[in-house]
Protein backbone atom coordinates (compact mmCIF):
# COMPACT_ATOMS: atom_id res chain seq x y z
CA UNK A 1 0.00 0.00 0.00
CA UNK A 2 1.28 3.43 -1.19
CA UNK A 3 0.75 6.61 0.86
CA UNK A 4 -2.89 8.50 -0.06
CA UNK A 5 -3.53 12.06 -0.43
CA UNK A 6 -7.45 12.85 -0.11
CA UNK A 7 -8.95 16.24 -1.17
CA UNK A 8 -12.80 17.39 -1.59
CA UNK A 9 -13.39 18.77 -5.03
CA UNK A 10 -16.42 20.34 -6.92
CA UNK A 11 -17.17 18.92 -10.54
CA UNK A 12 -19.03 21.01 -12.67
CA UNK A 13 -22.18 19.49 -14.31
CA UNK A 14 -24.92 20.72 -16.97
CA UNK A 15 -27.30 21.37 -13.74
CA UNK A 16 -24.53 22.78 -11.30
CA UNK A 17 -22.05 21.81 -9.29
CA UNK A 18 -21.16 18.09 -7.42
CA UNK A 19 -19.26 17.95 -4.64
CA UNK A 20 -17.06 14.66 -4.81
CA UNK A 21 -13.92 13.02 -2.69
CA UNK A 22 -10.64 12.47 -4.85
CA UNK A 23 -8.23 9.83 -3.74
CA UNK A 24 -4.83 9.26 -4.96
CA UNK A 25 -1.65 8.13 -4.32
CA UNK A 26 0.47 10.65 -2.68
CA UNK A 27 3.20 10.38 -6.01
CA UNK A 28 1.10 13.09 -7.31
CA UNK A 29 1.58 11.27 -10.64
CA UNK A 30 -0.89 10.46 -12.87
CA UNK A 31 -2.76 6.95 -12.12
CA UNK A 32 -5.51 4.22 -13.70
CA UNK A 33 -8.74 6.30 -12.82
CA UNK A 34 -11.48 4.80 -11.21
CA UNK A 35 -15.24 6.13 -10.76
CA UNK A 36 -16.93 4.64 -7.47
CA UNK A 37 -20.43 5.30 -7.17
CA UNK A 38 -22.15 5.73 -3.50
CA UNK A 39 -25.05 3.54 -2.19
CA UNK A 40 -28.39 5.52 -1.48
CA UNK A 41 -26.69 6.48 1.66
CA UNK A 42 -24.43 9.21 0.28
CA UNK A 43 -20.75 10.30 0.35
CA UNK A 44 -19.71 9.86 4.08
CA UNK A 45 -16.67 8.75 5.68
CA UNK A 46 -16.85 4.63 4.95
CA UNK A 47 -16.93 5.62 1.24
CA UNK A 48 -14.24 8.04 1.55
CA UNK A 49 -12.10 4.92 3.56
CA UNK A 50 -13.25 2.50 0.59
CA UNK A 51 -11.60 5.57 -2.03
CA UNK A 52 -8.69 5.61 -0.20
CA UNK A 53 -7.84 1.73 0.13
CA UNK A 54 -8.40 2.09 -3.78
CA UNK A 55 -5.66 4.53 -4.44
CA UNK A 56 -3.74 3.09 -1.66
CA UNK A 57 -3.60 0.01 -4.36
CA UNK A 58 -2.45 2.59 -7.02
CA UNK A 59 -5.51 4.19 -8.49
CA UNK A 60 -7.21 7.54 -8.25
CA UNK A 61 -10.46 7.55 -7.28
CA UNK A 62 -13.50 9.41 -7.25
CA UNK A 63 -16.48 9.74 -5.49
CA UNK A 64 -19.01 12.26 -6.42
CA UNK A 65 -22.12 12.99 -4.09
CA UNK A 66 -24.42 11.79 -6.66
CA UNK A 67 -27.40 13.31 -4.67
CA UNK A 68 -26.07 17.17 -5.66
CA UNK A 69 -29.53 18.27 -6.58
CA UNK A 70 -30.55 18.63 -2.97
CA UNK A 71 -27.42 19.19 -1.18
CA UNK A 72 -24.16 19.00 -0.56
CA UNK A 73 -22.26 16.61 1.53
CA UNK A 74 -24.16 15.69 3.88
CA UNK A 75 -26.97 15.28 2.21
CA UNK A 76 -29.04 13.04 5.10
CA UNK A 77 -28.24 13.29 8.54
CA UNK A 78 -27.12 9.79 9.42
CA UNK A 79 -25.73 8.12 12.23
CA UNK A 80 -22.36 7.26 12.58
CA UNK A 81 -23.97 3.28 12.69
CA UNK A 82 -27.06 2.90 10.45
CA UNK A 83 -29.16 0.36 11.05
CA UNK A 84 -32.91 1.25 9.22
CA UNK A 85 -34.50 -1.36 11.44
CA UNK A 86 -33.90 1.35 13.99
CA UNK A 87 -34.58 4.48 12.47
CA UNK A 88 -36.90 3.93 9.61
CA UNK A 89 -37.70 7.09 9.14
CA UNK A 90 -34.05 7.25 7.10
CA UNK A 91 -35.92 5.86 4.16
CA UNK A 92 -38.37 8.66 4.01
CA UNK A 93 -35.75 11.10 3.78
CA UNK A 94 -33.59 8.92 1.20
CA UNK A 95 -36.57 7.32 -1.07
CA UNK A 96 -37.31 10.52 -2.95
CA UNK A 97 -34.08 11.53 -3.41
CA UNK A 98 -33.37 8.33 -5.15
CA UNK A 99 -36.26 8.64 -7.30
CA UNK A 100 -35.66 11.70 -8.46
CA UNK A 101 -32.39 10.61 -9.97
CA UNK A 102 -33.61 9.37 -13.24
CA UNK A 103 -31.38 7.59 -15.46
CA UNK A 104 -31.24 10.89 -17.59
CA UNK A 105 -29.87 13.06 -15.24
CA UNK A 106 -27.68 10.72 -13.31
CA UNK A 107 -25.81 9.72 -17.32
CA UNK A 108 -25.77 13.48 -17.74
CA UNK A 109 -23.67 13.64 -14.53
CA UNK A 110 -22.02 10.82 -15.61
CA UNK A 111 -20.42 12.10 -18.66
CA UNK A 112 -19.22 15.36 -16.06
CA UNK A 113 -17.41 13.04 -14.23
CA UNK A 114 -15.85 11.29 -16.79
CA UNK A 115 -14.75 14.58 -17.77
CA UNK A 116 -13.28 15.68 -14.71
CA UNK A 117 -11.19 12.32 -14.80
CA UNK A 118 -9.99 12.80 -18.36
CA UNK A 119 -8.82 16.62 -17.55
CA UNK A 120 -7.30 15.73 -14.36
CA UNK A 121 -3.47 15.35 -14.11
CA UNK A 122 -3.70 12.79 -11.24
CA UNK A 123 -5.63 10.34 -14.42
CA UNK A 124 -3.84 8.20 -16.51
CA UNK A 125 -5.23 9.18 -20.02
CA UNK A 126 -6.80 5.80 -20.75
CA UNK A 127 -10.10 4.91 -20.23
CA UNK A 128 -11.32 4.27 -16.54
CA UNK A 129 -12.98 1.38 -14.19
CA UNK A 130 -16.02 1.77 -12.43
CA UNK A 131 -17.43 0.22 -9.43
CA UNK A 132 -20.83 1.13 -7.42
CA UNK A 133 -22.48 -0.32 -4.45
CA UNK A 134 -26.57 -0.81 -3.87
CA UNK A 135 -27.84 2.43 -6.53
CA UNK A 136 -24.74 2.14 -7.55
CA UNK A 137 -24.21 -0.57 -9.27
CA UNK A 138 -27.22 0.57 -11.35
CA UNK A 139 -24.88 3.67 -12.04
CA UNK A 140 -21.99 1.55 -12.94
CA UNK A 141 -23.86 -0.61 -15.81
CA UNK A 142 -25.58 2.51 -17.26
CA UNK A 143 -22.48 4.36 -17.59
CA UNK A 144 -20.38 1.62 -19.24
CA UNK A 145 -23.54 1.01 -21.79
CA UNK A 146 -23.69 4.68 -22.05
CA UNK A 147 -20.03 5.62 -22.51
CA UNK A 148 -18.48 2.73 -23.93
CA UNK A 149 -15.15 4.10 -24.97
CA UNK A 150 -14.55 5.74 -21.51
CA UNK A 151 -14.98 2.48 -19.42
CA UNK A 152 -12.98 -0.25 -19.57
CA UNK A 153 -14.20 -2.05 -17.01
CA UNK A 154 -17.41 -1.92 -14.37
CA UNK A 155 -18.12 -3.75 -11.23
CA UNK A 156 -21.37 -3.78 -9.10
CA UNK A 157 -21.94 -4.91 -5.65
CA UNK A 158 -25.38 -5.90 -4.05
CA UNK A 159 -26.96 -4.32 -6.42
CA UNK A 160 -30.73 -4.29 -6.80
CA UNK A 161 -33.52 -3.82 -9.35
CA UNK A 162 -30.53 -4.13 -12.37
CA UNK A 163 -33.06 -6.42 -14.47
CA UNK A 164 -36.32 -5.76 -14.46
CA UNK A 165 -39.47 -5.50 -16.80
CA UNK A 166 -39.05 -1.95 -16.63
CA UNK A 167 -38.64 0.71 -19.60
CA UNK A 168 -35.63 1.63 -18.35
CA UNK A 169 -34.03 -1.07 -16.48
CA UNK A 170 -30.09 -1.37 -16.74
CA UNK A 171 -29.86 -4.39 -18.16
CA UNK A 172 -31.31 -2.91 -21.09
CA UNK A 173 -27.88 -0.78 -22.20
CA UNK A 174 -26.21 -4.02 -22.50
CA UNK A 175 -25.59 -3.72 -25.99
CA UNK A 176 -23.96 -1.11 -25.75
CA UNK A 177 -21.50 -2.30 -23.14
CA UNK A 178 -17.59 -3.05 -24.25
CA UNK A 179 -16.36 -3.30 -20.84
CA UNK A 180 -15.44 -6.46 -18.81
CA UNK A 181 -18.29 -6.56 -16.04
CA UNK A 182 -18.23 -7.69 -12.75
CA UNK A 183 -21.36 -8.65 -10.50
CA UNK A 184 -21.28 -9.83 -7.36
CA UNK A 185 -25.00 -10.67 -5.49
CA UNK A 186 -25.97 -10.74 -2.18
CA UNK A 187 -27.97 -13.68 -1.95
CA UNK A 188 -30.29 -12.12 0.87
CA UNK A 189 -31.41 -9.13 -1.16
CA UNK A 190 -35.12 -9.01 -2.05
CA UNK A 191 -34.00 -6.15 -4.63
CA UNK A 192 -32.14 -8.71 -6.54
CA UNK A 193 -33.81 -11.99 -6.69
CA UNK A 194 -33.00 -15.18 -8.93
CA UNK A 195 -34.92 -14.24 -11.66
CA UNK A 196 -33.33 -10.88 -11.89
CA UNK A 197 -29.98 -12.49 -11.78
CA UNK A 198 -30.82 -14.91 -14.79
CA UNK A 199 -32.60 -12.12 -16.97
CA UNK A 200 -28.92 -10.08 -16.13
CA UNK A 201 -27.10 -13.35 -17.14
CA UNK A 202 -28.31 -13.90 -20.02
CA UNK A 203 -28.71 -10.54 -21.68
CA UNK A 204 -25.05 -10.51 -20.90
CA UNK A 205 -24.16 -13.41 -22.28
CA UNK A 206 -26.38 -12.53 -25.66
CA UNK A 207 -24.43 -9.28 -25.98
CA UNK A 208 -21.30 -10.72 -25.89
CA UNK A 209 -20.50 -8.87 -23.16
CA UNK A 210 -17.42 -10.04 -21.10
CA UNK A 211 -18.63 -10.91 -17.48
CA UNK A 212 -19.02 -12.87 -14.45
CA UNK A 213 -21.78 -13.27 -11.85
CA UNK A 214 -21.55 -14.56 -8.33
CA UNK A 215 -23.71 -14.77 -5.80
CA UNK A 216 -22.26 -14.28 -2.03
CA UNK A 217 -23.79 -17.09 0.07
CA UNK A 218 -25.34 -15.37 3.61
CA UNK A 219 -24.81 -12.06 2.27
CA UNK A 220 -27.47 -9.30 2.47
CA UNK A 221 -28.19 -5.93 0.58
CA UNK A 222 -25.08 -3.83 1.97
CA UNK A 223 -22.65 -6.55 2.87
CA UNK A 224 -19.60 -4.11 1.97
CA UNK A 225 -21.32 -1.45 4.33
CA UNK A 226 -19.13 -1.11 7.43
CA UNK A 227 -20.88 1.26 8.83
CA UNK A 228 -24.21 -0.56 8.48
CA UNK A 229 -26.62 -3.18 9.97
CA UNK A 230 -25.72 -5.04 6.77
CA UNK A 231 -22.06 -5.42 7.18
CA UNK A 232 -20.49 -8.74 6.12
CA UNK A 233 -16.83 -9.46 6.54
CA UNK A 234 -16.18 -12.27 4.87
CA UNK A 235 -18.55 -10.88 1.95
CA UNK A 236 -16.68 -7.67 1.95
CA UNK A 237 -13.55 -9.14 2.06
CA UNK A 238 -14.64 -11.48 -1.48
CA UNK A 239 -15.57 -8.10 -2.88
CA UNK A 240 -12.25 -6.27 -2.36
CA UNK A 241 -10.55 -9.26 -4.20
CA UNK A 242 -12.71 -9.56 -6.88
CA UNK A 243 -12.86 -6.00 -7.76
CA UNK A 244 -9.23 -5.91 -7.43
CA UNK A 245 -8.73 -8.41 -9.59
CA UNK A 246 -10.62 -7.16 -12.35
CA UNK A 247 -8.51 -3.77 -11.74
CA UNK A 248 -5.62 -5.41 -12.48
CA UNK A 249 -6.62 -7.19 -15.52
CA UNK A 250 -7.44 -3.74 -16.83
CA UNK A 251 -4.86 -1.67 -15.98
CA UNK A 252 -1.90 -4.36 -16.18
CA UNK A 253 1.28 -3.15 -14.19
CA UNK A 254 3.51 -1.74 -16.66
Amino acid sequence: MTSVQGTAVDITTADGVADAYLAHPADGLPHPAVLLYQDAFGLRPHLRAMADRLAGAGYTVLVPNVFYRHGRTPVFDLPEFIDPSQRPQIWEQIAPVMQALTPELAMRDAGAYLQYLADSPLAADSPVALTGYCMGARLALFTAGTYPDRVAAAAGFHGGRLATDAPDSPHLVAKGVTAELYFGHADQDGSMPPEQQQLLEETLTAAGVRHRCEVYPGAHHGYTQADTAAYDKEADERHWAALLDLLSRTFPAS
